[in-house]
């Protein structure tokens, strides 16, 4: 399968790409400066020319749309994983124009990217978009507050999947946001309790079991449904 991954240089990103370069899948990395990313290089190596490493800054549409021409093949999984959050995010103490960069990318990258590659995604048979999000983005499960622009911008990429999955359904797109849990990344940090292996299995495993039926749905990477 052709397989694309935004911010595939670290975290859960990296290890999406390097378990789906194991198991034989091509995969587009899709990261802002790909000269910084030793180890997508040193994966790059390994690949048997199945990992390719492209610029893509998913705030600019410029970029994009760049990073668009050069996946010349039908696109099979394109996962918007691509993040970014800003601290403090408190109330009191948001920033909001720095709210407002993050969700330029959070929540309006992960359509630039569909968006522009949309062509190869209808070129696929059942192609899938998993938008990675967070069960912070879920309102339902808001009990503790704050954190407001990373939020804000996870319920906002999950209202836009909601609409994807009805939109792209006559193309036999599947769409579903998807949150990998709280992991030990440079994001979640270190006492967080999933290990970044342990998600990344998770979140292909329910890519690959996905069906039209749960286009629209909002998944843990267990495969447990998350409340909106």
């Amino acid at each position: 399968m052709n397989i694309v991954i935004t911010g595939a240089n670290r975290g859960i990103g990296l290890e999406l790409a390097r378990q789906y370069l194991a198991r034989g899948d091509r995969v587009y990395a899709a990261v802002r400066a790909p000269d910084k990313s030793a180890e997508l290089t040193s994966l790059n190596e390994s690949s048997g020319g199945r990992l390719i490493v492209r610029a893509c800054d998913v705030a600019n549409d410029a970029s994009v749309n760049a990073f668009a021409a050069t996946v010349t093949e039908p696109v099979d999984v394109l996962i918007n994983n691509a993040g970014v959050r800003k601290k403090p995010d408190d109330f009191g103490k948001l920033n909001l124009d720095e709210a407002a960069q993050v969700f330029q990318v959070n929540a309006l990258g992960a359509l630039r990217v569909t968006a522009a590659l949309l062509p190869m995604l209808r070129r696929a048979r059942g192609a899938k978009i998993a938008n990675i999000s967070s069960a912070m983005g879920s309102i339902e499960g808001n009990t503790s507050g704050g954190s407001y622009g990373y939020r804000m911008s996870k319920a906002a990429l999950n209202m836009a999947t909601r609409s994807l999955a009805q939109d792209l359904r006559g193309d036999g797109i599947i769409a579903v946001v998807l949150s990998p849990g709280w992991v030990k990344t440079d994001m979640g940090g270190a006492s967080a309790p999933t290990l970044v292996t342990d998600s990344a299995a998770g979140l292909i495993g329910v890519i690959d079991g996905l069906t039209l039926k749960d286009s629209g749905g909002y998944f843990g990477f267990r495969g447990e449904r998350i409340a909106w």
